[in-house]
C-alpha cells in the first residue's frame, strides 16, 4: 500500500473544508482534501454533491474579505445579490424592525450566492493549487488516531498527517472516529426551500418573518427573484412539499404577504431537517473540527456558514503561522479559545431567535412586539446587529481583514 504523508489532511471538501484547502495553498504547509461524506461521496460539481446544491448562502460583509483575500470573490460577484436592506416582522402582530446599509454607512449587510456557485469557484482555485493534493471521489477508511498522528487508508493508499481536520458535515465520521460527543437538538422544523418570482424584481430586500409555524426567510437573488426558507413542522412540510406550484404559491402569499409584490412562479422545491448540533469540543487529539462538524445551525439570520467560514479563516492561519508541528496540544488549544466566543455567540443567537419567536404565551408575543418595535427606534441596537456578521467575539481572522494567512 502505497504511503502518503502531509502536515494537514482535510476530511470534507464542502464549502468550509474547500475554503480551509484554498487558504492553506501557497502557504508551505503539505495539505491533502480528501471529499467523503459518511455513506457516499460525490465529484465537486455534481448534482449528487449534497454541499452545493440547490440552496443559497447569505455571506456577511467579513466572509465577503475572505473570499476576496482567497482570490474567489470575483467569480461570485456576478450571481452575487446585494442585501441592502432587512425587514424583520412578526406575523399576526404589529411589530417590524428595518435596517438600512446606506444608514450604517455600508455598501450591503451582506450578499445571497448560490451554495453551486460558491463551490464551482472554490474548486476552480484548488484545481489551480499545484501544492495540494485532491482525492476526489474518496472516503477515509481504517481511522487510526494517536498522539503522534493521524492514519487512514484511501483504497489502495495509506495517508498519514500530522493533523486531520474534520469538516464533513454534522455527521461527521471523523468527529466519530475522535471520540467527540455531540449534543442534537430537534427543532421539529422542517427547511423548504425553493426559487420564487414576483411580478417585480426585488430592491435588495431581505425579509425574516416569524410566523407560529417557524421563520420564513425571503432572501433577494442576483436575477431579480427570490429564493425562500419556508420552515414548518414535519407535518406541514410534507403538505406543502406535496402542493402543486399554484397552491404553493397562493399559500406562502398568504403567510408572507405582499412587501415582495405578487408571488408569480416557483421553481422546485427541496428541504432537509432543522437540528442544533453541537459538539462537545471542537479539538482531540491531532483533530480539529470546523463548519457543521463543530456546529449546525438552525438557517434563522444566515450565520451559520459565516462563522464555518470564519473557522476555516482562522485554522488556516493558526496552522500556517505554526513553528514546528501544526497539529500540537498547544497549537489546537490557541485555535479553540481564539474561536470559543464566536461559536458560543452565534449558538446563543441564532438558538434564541428561534426559540423565543417560537413561543406561542400571549404575553412573550406582546414583549416580542414592543421590542421589535423599540429595536426600530434604536439606532446603536441597529448599528450593533449589523455587525453581528463579521463574529461575536476573538480575534478577527487576518483574511477577514483582508490579509494573507500569515505575516
Amino acid at each position: 500500500m502505497a504511503l502518503t504523508q502531509v502536515d494537514v489532511a482535510i476530511i470534507g471538501g464542502g464549502m468550509v473544508g474547500a475554503s480551509l484547502a484554498v487558504a492553506l495553498a501557497g502557504s508551505g504547509v503539505s495539505t491533502m482534501l480528501v471529499e467523503g461524506v459518511p455513506h457516499a461521496a460525490h465529484a465537486p460539481g455534481s448534482k449528487a454533491q449534497p454541499s452545493f446544491d440547490d440552496r443559497t448562502t447569505a455571506l456577511g460583509n467579513a466572509s465577503r474579505r475572505i473570499f476576496q483575500a482567497l482570490g474567489v470573490w470575483e467569480r461570485l460577484a456576478p450571481e452575487a445579490a446585494a442585501i441592502r436592506a432587512i425587514h424583520v416582522s412578526d406575523a399576526g402582530r404589529f411589530g417590524f424592525a428595518r435596517l438600512s446599509a446606506e444608514e450604517q454607512g455600508i455598501e450591503a449587510f451582506g450578499y445571497v450566492v448560490p451554495n453551486r456557485a460558491i463551490g464551482a469557484a472554490l474548486w476552480n482555485k484548488l484545481q489551480d493549487a499545484t501544492d495540494i493534493l485532491l482525492r476526489v471521489p474518496a472516503r477515509p477508511d481504517q481511522v487510526q488516531i494517536t498522539d503522534t498522528g493521524i492514519k487512514f487508508a484511501l483504497g489502495t493508499e495509506s495517508v498519514s498527517a500530522r493533523l486531520a481536520v474534520a469538516a464533513d458535515g454534522a455527521h461527521s465520521v471523523l468527529r466519530a472516529a475522535a471520540g467527540i460527543e455531540a449534543d442534537v437538538e430537534d427543532y421539529d422544523q422542517v427547511a423548504i426551500v425553493a426559487n420564487v418570482a414576483a411580478d417585480r424584481p426585488h430592491d435588495g430586500t431581505a425579509y425574516e418573518r416569524f410566523t407560529q409555524s417557524g421563520p420564513l426567510a425571503v432572501l433577494p437573488l442576483h436575477d431579480g427573484s427570490y429564493g425562500v426558507i419556508w420552515s414548518c413542522n414535519p407535518a406541514r412540510a410534507t403538505e406543502v412539499l406535496a402542493f402543486d406550484d399554484a397552491t404553493y404559491l397562493r399559500e406562502l402569499q398568504e403567510r408572507f404577504g405582499w412587501r415582495a409584490g405578487r408571488f408569480m412562479r416557483a421553481g422546485v422545491r427541496a428541504s432537509y431537517p432543522l437540528k442544533l448540533t453541537r459538539a462537545a469540543t471542537t479539538v482531540a487529539a491531532r483533530t480539529v473540527l470546523i463548519g457543521n462538524a463543530a456546529q449546525a445551525l438552525h438557517p434563522v439570520a444566515g450565520q451559520g456558514f459565516n462563522l464555518g467560514l470564519r473557522d476555516a479563516a482562522m485554522l488556516a492561519e493558526v496552522v500556517a503561522s505554526a513553528r514546528g508541528d501544526v497539529g500540537s496540544p498547544e497549537l489546537l488549544r490557541r485555535f479553540a479559545g481564539w474561536r470559543e466566543g464566536d461559536r458560543s455567540g452565534v449558538v446563543r443567537f441564532t438558538d434564541g431567535l428561534v426559540k423565543m419567536f417560537a413561543d406561542t404565551r400571549p404575553a412573550v408575543g406582546a414583549l416580542r412586539n414592543l421590542g421589535l418595535l423599540l429595536f426600530d427606534l434604536s439606532p446603536p441596537a441597529k448599528s450593533a446587529l449589523a455587525r453581528v456578521s463579521a463574529g461575536f467575539a476573538g480575534p478577527t481572522p487576518r483574511l477577514a481583514r483582508g490579509l494573507g494567512v500569515r505575516e
